[in-house]
């Protein structure tokens, strides 16, 4: 199986694991840094969850029903170069051996404003997010779901101030709007796997 991995310690078994990348604290909140955590907010409020402190995982986190499926969502309370802490505990707790069950949602440079991608695997792209994650987990083969925030246009600032900024007000509706087809795929995923979720989400 895809990502297959094991683990001694276990937590009740989820179906799934969705992780929004962000940075924590209110002066972060809004920035296009944590477009990931926006998802798995939006998740909280489709389905009636809740978000409560898990200081062993290094994060907040929540069980929703989705239909007959467990879907476990969390956001780390750690910052994005150290999300690897909480995503290793996170996936012992919830007894993930399939890491293509393991979605990570976070922002994306390389994709215009509005533009999402599923993938499985591969490159990081610069992300310290996904490289922490890597490092603890010793792997990359976990799915993601890529949220494109755009670049600053050439010469103007570093990608890594670009992402720490709140967007511009004629790009929010188009944020709001994928941070909801994001919402859609994870939806999705509790029944599917990555590979019909990269053909049916990655066409549009």
């Amino acid at each position: 199986m895809v990502g297959r991995r094991s683990s001694t310690r276990r937590g009740t078994p989820a179906d799934l694991l969705v992780v929004g990348l962000g940075n924590p604290g209110p002066d972060y909140a809004l920035t296009r840094h944590n477009a990931g955590a926006w998802v798995v907010d939006e998740l909280i409020r489709r389905h009636d969850g809740r978000l409560t402190r898990a200081k062993r995982e290094h994060a907040e986190s929540d069980d929703l029903r989705l239909g007959s499926r467990r879907v476990a969502v969390a956001i780390p309370t750690t910052y994005m170069n150290e999300s690897g802490r909480a995503v290793s505990a996170l996936v012992r707790r919830h007894g993930i051996d399939d890491l293509s069950r393991l979605v990570i949602v976070h922002d994306e440079l390389d994709l215009p404003v509005g533009r999402l991608k599923v993938k499985f695997g591969g490159g990081l792209a610069g992300n310290n997010g996904l490289k922490s994650i890597r490092a603890h987990l010793r792997t990359d083969a976990f799915s993601r779901i890529r949220l494109g925030v755009g670049k600053p246009e050439a010469g103007t600032m570093k990608g890594a101030d670009y992402v720490l900024r709140r967007p511009a007000r004629s790009e929010q509706p188009e944020l709001d709007r994928i941070v909801g087809v994001a919402a859609d795929v994870v939806e999705f995923l509790a029944d599917a796997d990555i590979e019909a979720a990269m053909n049916r989400f990655n066409a549009s």
